[in-house]
């Protein structure tokens, strides 16, 4: 089951990334709060706003929960990492998730958690 990051996400509104078809076409898709919050957020969504509100109607939306919290909160404790990413990295650990990106080396610190490039 994977988590998506949010630059698969934006990603897959530009068609010229049909590697991501197959993950979208998986039956069910995670994506954390954060994830929710980055891609939404973006201040130039422009035109692009309801192709990603729709997306996010489809996904399993992971509330950030106090234990993703408590984890992220020991993981940065020991290495220098983005909120945003320590977020994804969290909820992905905390309900057994592969983590779909396409930077990952933002996640390269972690032996116990399975990343996916689908671009490679």
């Amino acid at each position: 089951m994977y988590l998506l990051d949010s630059n698969i996400i934006i990603y897959y509104a530009d068609k010229k990334y049909y590697c991501l078809d197959v993950i979208f076409e998986q039956e069910t898709l995670y994506v954390s709060e954060i994830t929710r919050l980055e891609v939404l957020g973006y201040h130039r969504i422009g035109d692009l706003k309801p192709l990603f509100e729709q997306l996010f109607a489809e996904f399993e939306v992971i509330s950030i929960s106090k234990s993703i919290i408590d984890s992220a909160i020991s993981i940065r404790q020991q290495k220098s990492m983005s909120l945003g990413d320590l977020i994804i990295y969290s909820t992905a650990l905390q309900n057994d998730l592969t983590i779909v990106t396409r930077n990952t080396k933002d996640f390269d610190k972690f032996e116990n958690i399975t990343v996916y490039n689908p671009f490679e």
